[in-house]
């Protein structure tokens, strides 16, 4: 999958894109780890249940010229693409989403568009 300049996940409510006053020091700040190639990349799992270990993978990366990135939700071995917002009964995960995307809006880290 390429690095595009916005994306949006198949029946998420918005699409997302870099802000222009992205900054490589804020990456760092929200715990976005650079990669041996020079990629920013960030490893959450999203859990309904906190700290039980049972989720899904959620991975952002952003190339090293911050132009553009990468979102993938997958299961928890990180093998295959998963539909969060598909299923109702995902709800919890959807929220645990949205409030991490928000925190990265709000620093200016991506912008979001509503679709």
């Amino acid at each position: 999958m390429a690095f595009e300049t916005s994306v949006s996940l198949t029946d998420c409510d918005y699409t997302y894109a870099i802000h222009s006053n992205i900054k490589k020091y804020t990456l760092r700040d929200n715990t976005f780890a650079q990669t041996k190639v020079g990629n920013y990349e960030l490893n959450r799992l999203l859990e309904a249940v906190p700290n039980s270990g049972d989720g899904f993978k959620l991975k952002i990366i952003i190339n090293k010229d911050l132009t553009g990135f990468k979102i993938n939700i997958t299961d928890k071995s990180g093998l295959r693409l998963v539909n969060i917002f598909k299923n109702p009964e995902n709800k919890i995960i959807q929220q645990k989403f949205y409030f991490l995307m928000d925190s990265l809006v709000e620093r200016e880290i991506f912008e979001r568009i509503e679709k």
